[in-house]
């Protein structure tokens, strides 16, 4: 996920010879560290993405697949923790890098919001797992590179800051400061607050949380929005037990004290996927592009942080390329797979991995550490399982704001990159779709690049892309067309 990367830790001089196998095999007096600047670093990581064992089950638990079912709270928690303990793990021992996983925001939104109400909760976990072994075997031909660099850079910004708008607007809806209007057709969809205005503590704790978020952000205090999470849920919990508030107000979680911290983990999500019962739920376009929308976002998460992770730690060679970069991508496809088994979403690489290289790591000892301290959050579940949408919704505001940022990367002067830009931004969040807006973006440059008279410039692969878009955009229009019911 994205955020902002600390000051980075100056390497050691790795002129001692390795202490021990330990260090030999993680090269870690080699890359210039010690094993306390991994620890301290493996624990920085940790805290500061901890926040997702909070926001996963609040976006996922609070969505309804096909038939109205929803997944469970704490089953959802110890799906999380218990995939990304692994994964992470998996990625310091396998990849040998300061790199941790976890379940994607924004992944989970295309997942909660936009395969699971076509299908089963079994089903849609079951596009994830699809989807994770296809990064496998794009890794493994090498045609993820291909994919990744046929898909233009203004493109790749836009639909990461599309998603922040999308997230900012699920965490805005969840927290109650916005609502639709329900049965009236006659004027704007949605309105402030539950009747055109703000009431009710709860949507003060939401006000207070976006407020402390930002400003902690601006102070570049390490781990804000874990610490902004924490200070909300206090807070709702002192105010639910001396105000009189209706349980509902709250949501689906009502803030109390737990009566235990610590509890056997439940693992009844993990295995409760069905591979191809897609298949039959969903029409052949609509599920190409359902796994085609699931790759190009872990594509951009994954790409973009395994870069930006291993230039802070100054792990590039001469060319810039990241070292046991095949090894890396293949566990991170591994990772989408294991999170869709778990039913926990597809996972993937952290930016917060950055808050460990600041503090010194520089090898896959950290991650081994990060790894663990999620194991041992499976064991926690109570605590995560208190915390109501209100005081963890100011977490995917300041997560929008930050993908925001790579707006200012786009050539706005420049409309044959800037018009495909604006409307992949826009489409997703006034469409509540992912899927629409990257394809919305997609057509939109090919069309306009050829009429520019460059279609030549515009690679097959975006050309067949955009095709399949363009079919799944018509296909109601199409099946009139060819009398299919």
């Amino acid at each position: 996920m994205s955020g902002q990367a600390p000051d980075k830790a100056a390497p050691l001089p790795p002129s001692a010879p390795p202490r021990n196998a330990v260090d030999r095999y993680f090269r870690i007096t080699a890359r210039g560290s010690t094993f306390g600047r991994e620890v301290r670093g493996g624990f920085a990581t940790f805290f500061t993405m901890a926040y997702i064992l909070v926001l996963n089950p609040i976006i996922l638990g609070s969505a309804e697949d096909k038939f109205g079912a929803q997944l469970s709270g704490p089953q959802l928690v110890t799906a999380t923790a218990l995939v990304a303990a692994v994964m992470t793990a998996i990625m310091g021992l396998g990849g040998n890098l300061p790199l941790a996983l976890a379940a994607g925001l924004g992944l989970n939104a295309v997942v909660a919001f936009q395969i699971a109400p076509l299908m089963s909760w079994a089903d849609a976990m079951g596009l994830v797992v699809l989807e994770g072994l296809l990064i496998c075997v794009l890794v493994v031909t090498g045609l993820r590179e291909a994919i990744m660099q046929a898909i233009p850079q203004s493109l790749k910004q836009a639909i990461s800051v599309g998603i922040g708008l999308f997230i900012a607007f699920i965490g805005f809806i969840a927290a109650g400061f916005a609502s639709r209007i329900p049965g009236d057709t006659g004027t704007v969809p949605v309105q402030l607050g539950a009747a055109g205005r703000l009431s009710g503590w709860p949507v003060l704790v939401f006000c207070l949380g976006v407020l402390l978020t930002v400003a902690l952000l601006a102070r570049k205090v390490r781990g804000a929005i874990l610490l902004s999470i924490v200070a909300m849920t206090v807070l709702a919990i002192v105010i639910n037990e001396i105000a009189d508030i209706e349980p509902i107000a709250w949501g689906l979680t009502v803030p109390a004290v737990p009566d235990d911290v610590v509890a056997a983990p439940d693992l009844g999500l993990v295995g409760s996927f069905s591979l191809f019962g897609a298949f039959e739920q969903v029409g052949v376009i609509t599920l190409v592009l359902l796994v085609f929308t699931l790759i190009l976002s872990d594509f951009f998460d994954t790409m973009g942080t395994v870069v930006g992770v291993s230039n802070e730690a100054g792990l590039l060679d001469e060319s810039g390329k990241v070292p046991n970069l095949g090894r890396v991508l293949l566990i991170d496809g591994a990772a989408a797979a294991a999170g869709g088994a778990a039913s926990a979403s597809s996972n993937t690489s952290y930016i917060e991995s950055a808050a460990g290289v600041g503090e010194g790591a520089r090898t896959g000892f950290a991650s081994l550490v990060t790894g663990v301290l999620f194991a041992l959050a499976l064991f926690l579940t109570p605590l995560a399982t208190v915390v109501p949408a209100q005081a963890a919704a100011p977490a995917l505001v300041a997560v929008g704001f930050l993908l925001m940022t790579q707006v200012r990367h786009i050539d706005w002067e420049r409309y044959e990159v800037a018009i495909p830009a604006f409307l992949t931004i826009a489409v997703m969040p006034f469409t509540y779709s992912i899927t629409n807006g990257i394809g919305a973006g997609f057509i939109a440059y090919v069309v306009i690049k050829t009429v520019l008279g460059r279609a030549r410039d515009v690679h097959w692969l975006l050309w067949g892309t955009a095709a399949l878009f363009a079919v799944y955009f018509a296909i109601d229009p199409l099946e009139q067309l060819l009398g299919v019911n």
